[in-house]
C-alpha cells in the first residue's frame, strides 16, 4: 500500500442533530458527525452491516490520526509510524478476518495527588478503539442528555461552565418569594459526586444489552467484546470458550 493513500482531505462540517426534543433550549443543538460516513446512519434503521466501515482504511487512518494527537514524540508512536502503511494494513486485515486480539493492558500507579491505578492500552489497540468509536459514537451520542459533558465533542469545560451559568440564572429568575424577588431567600442546590471505581464496576452484560438494542451487527458486537474481555483480563482460553467468532 503506497503512503500516498494516507493523504485524505477530511471534512468535519457534517453534523447530526442531538436531542431534538430540547433543541429550543440548546446553545448549539448539534454534534459533529463523521464525514466519511455521511448519510449512513439516516438510511439504516437497525444499524446493520456497519462492521466493514470500522475496518475500512479510511476509518483506520482517521483513527490513527486521533490516537497520535499530542503524542507524536512518544517512542511507541514513532515505532508504529516507521512502517505506517504496513502496520495499518495488518490491522485492517486482522479486523476484517476477525483474528484481531488486543494486547494485555499495561498497569501503572499514578498520583495526582490521589493514588490511582491506570490501565494503558497498546497504541495499535487505541487505534482500534478510535475506529470503533468513529462509527458507533454518532449512533448513541444523539440519544444522550444534552448537558452530559463526559468526553463529548464540543462539550468541554467552557460548555459546562456556560450551561451552569444558564441554570444559575434560571434559579435567580424563579426565586420569587412572597410575590417579589429577594436574592437572600433564593435556594439552589448543586450536587458534586463521584462513583468509586466506576469503570471497574460497570456491568458489561447490561452494557452489551444496550449496545445490542441499537446495533444489529454481530461482528461489531464481537469487536466490542474483545475490548471488554481484554479490560477484564480474560485469558485467551476463556475468551475462546465464552465468545465464538461469528
Amino acid at each position: 500500500m503506497a503512503l500516498s493513500a494516507l493523504n485524505y482531505n477530511w471534512n468535519f462540517g457534517n453534523r447530526l442533530n442531538v436531542n431534538g426534543n430540547n433543541w429550543n433550549d440548546n446553545d448549539d443543538g448539534h454534534a459533529f458527525g463523521i464525514a466519511l460516513l455521511q448519510g449512513l446512519f439516516t438510511k439504516m434503521k437497525n444499524y446493520k452491516d456497519i462492521y466493514q466501515n470500522i475496518y475500512s482504511m479510511k476509518n483506520l487512518i482517521l483513527a490513527w490520526k486521533k490516537a497520535r494527537k499530542g503524542k507524536t514524540k512518544k517512542d511507541y508512536v514513532i515505532e508504529f509510524e516507521e512502517n505506517l502503511a504496513y502496520n495499518l494494513k495488518i490491522l485492517h486485515d486482522e479486523l476484517k478476518n476477525q483474528t484481531y486480539k488486543p494486547k494485555p493492558l499495561k498497569v501503572f500507579i499514578l498520583r495526582d495527588p490521589k493514588t490511582r491505578k491506570i490501565s494503558k492500552s497498546d497504541f495499535r489497540d487505541r487505534i482500534v478503539h478510535h475506529a470503533l468509536c468513529n462509527i458507533i459514537e454518532p449512533i448513541f451520542d444523539k440519544t444522550f442528555i444534552y448537558d452530559n459533558c463526559a468526553n463529548r465533542k464540543s462539550k468541554g469545560n467552557l460548555f459546562a461552565i456556560k450551561r451552569f451559568e444558564k441554570f444559575k440564572r434560571k434559579v435567580s429568575r424563579n426565586g420569587k418569594t412572597n410575590g417579589w424577588f429577594n436574592n437572600n431567600q433564593i435556594k439552589g442546590f448543586c450536587l458534586k459526586a463521584d462513583i468509586k471505581h466506576y469503570f471497574q464496576n460497570i456491568n458489561h452484560d447490561i452494557l452489551l444489552t444496550i449496545l445490542k438494542s441499537r446495533i444489529k451487527d454481530e461482528k461489531t458486537i464481537w469487536l466490542v467484546k474483545q475490548i471488554l474481555f481484554n479490560s477484564q483480563g480474560v485469558t485467551e482460553r476463556e475468551r475462546e470458550r465464552r465468545e465464538p467468532i461469528y
